[in-house]
């Protein structure tokens, strides 16, 4: 087996020391190629640099070197995070590299993790130490599979505590990138289409558990489909969403859009307003209902905003843990989330014969049914009435079914309407591949060289004026 190639990415104007310990970490396994791409801001003459800045700024502009200095230190990552992941993408897509890792402070870490989310797919390994890691990362990893180490110190010259982290990080990502390269550089989701499965994505929260369950269990069972469930707690959305766009997905059971609430009513698990959209664009197979679309998120109960304990907007609320609370969602937000379903839908699907909404009119979460906390008839009513509305005409099937989403009965239905329209499309590509391999299709090719030849030569006869 060759061995695997890691980018070291360095702001080697501020950190070339401790790049180059965490390079030659590498190279001393014996296990791992390394290539060291220098993003700092001024150059730097060292001959263990095989790409330099100057090299990288230029792939935007010719005289991106000479303009780097006078850029602020915003304009300038900005500007290199661009000429980075153009070439990071393009070292992937050659194969040419199996790993990335870096070790930064604030400015260089912030750089590096866009490259890392950026240029590469999940399931690509990504190692960053960072003097950022110990608080809040969420915007350094979003919805990717970044992996951080804290420096403990600062990156600011070799010691003894950081030379130890620096040599963990070189082993971690040799180790990662030794497994990547062996399994013939793809990812974990490509396997399963390796295997000729269908690599189907479901969303679940913690009320609609026995609903996923029972999906998974029947899809795995049944038929040739591997699962992925996506936790819907913001970052879930966003990295199932991200998948479908890389095409490491290839149908989707929406089953649980509580996202949306917390989107639509300022709760702490939001997914964003492009939620819908990936699976919609792509035209590929999905499923969709309004799992846990009950209510909205927040942290300890008494991080619930005051504007919801007001006399006039005293909110129903339940706490699904000390660190959880729930809050119900009124019949004003449920027709606004139902509209914000609708138009993602009827806007953005290219095949809208793929989609189908399903509506379990006994109860959307676990805490909806009778006789529970959430059981408010009248919020889930408009919720169902406004999407059915929205979705006329649309070519996009809605279809209501009386069971709770829990009840197996539902979950089982839900499974299987996914396996009929992955079907039809399945038999769409069939015939397509069948009618191109057809005579017909050869014909009609080798008609459309000759008219293109017969045309340049009328063009060649043609009595030209000058």
């Amino acid at each position: 087996m060759a061995y695997p190639r890691i980018a070291v990415l360095g702001t080697c104007d501020t950190k070339l020391a401790e790049t180059l310990f965490l390079r030659d970490q590498i190279i001393r396994s014996g296990e791992a190629d390394v290539l060291l791409l220098d993003v700092g801001r001024t150059p730097v003459q060292n001959n263990y640099i095989n790409i330099s800045n100057s090299e990288l700024a230029s792939r935007k502009s010719a005289d991106g070197p000479s303009s780097l200095a006078q850029m602020s230190r915003t304009e300038y990552i900005k500007y290199m995070i661009e000429c980075a992941t153009s070439l990071v993408t393009e070292l992937f897509q050659k194969g040419e590299i199996h790993g990335i890792v870096s070790a930064s402070g604030s400015s260089g870490t912030s750089l590096v993790t866009a490259v890392m989310r950026n240029a590469l797919p999940v399931g690509f390994p990504k190692f960053m130490v960072s003097t950022m890691v110990s608080g809040d990362v969420s915007h350094l990893v979003e919805e990717t599979d970044i992996t951080l180490m804290y420096s403990v110190v600062d990156i600011a010259g070799t010691n003894a505590i950081l030379n130890q982290i620096l040599t963990n990080a070189a082993a971690a990502i040799t180790g990662a990138a030794t497994a990547y390269c062996r399994n013939g550089g793809t990812t974990l989701a490509n396997v399963a289409a390796k295997q000729r499965k269908k690599r189907v994505a479901i969303t679940m929260f913690g009320v609609t558990t026995p609903c996923v369950d029972a999906i998974r269990e029947h899809l795995e069972s049944n038929y040739a489909h591997e699962v992925y469930v996506f936790h819907a707690t913001g970052s879930g959305g966003k990295a199932m969403e991200r998948l479908i766009r890389e095409k490491q997905l290839d149908a989707v059971l929406d089953i649980t859009t509580t996202e949306i609430a917390d989107e639509l009513v300022g709760g702490v698990l939001s997914a964003g307003p492009q939620r819908l959209t990936a699976a919609a664009k792509a035209g590929i197979p999905q499923v969709i209902s309004v799992g846990a679309c009950d209510m909205v998120n927040f942290g300890p109960r008494d991080s619930v905003p005051t504007e919801f304990s007001s006399p006039g907007n005293k909110r129903l609320l339940y706490e699904h843990n000390p660190a959880v609370t729930l809050m119900r969602t009124t019949q004003e937000e449920c027709t606004r989330i139902a509209e914000f379903i609708a138009s993602k839908l009827r806007d953005q699907a290219v095949r809208p014969d793929l989609v189908k909404v399903i509506l379990p009119t006994g109860g959307i979460s676990m805490i909806s049914t009778p006789s529970q906390p959430f059981y408010k008839p009248e919020s889930d009513t408009a919720l169902f009435d406004t999407l059915e509305r929205h979705l006329e005409g649309s070519n996009i099937e809605v279809k209501r079914d009386d069971r709770a989403i829990n009840d197996r009965g539902f979950a089982l239905l839900a499974a299987e309407l996914l396996v009929e329209v992955v079907r039809k499309k399945e038999a769409e590509e069939q015939s397509d591949n069948e009618f191109k391999c057809s005579y017909q299709y050869m014909y009609s090719i080798k008609e459309e060289k000759k008219m293109e030849m017969e045309m340049e030569m009328e063009m060649e006869n043609m009595p030209w004026v000058i």
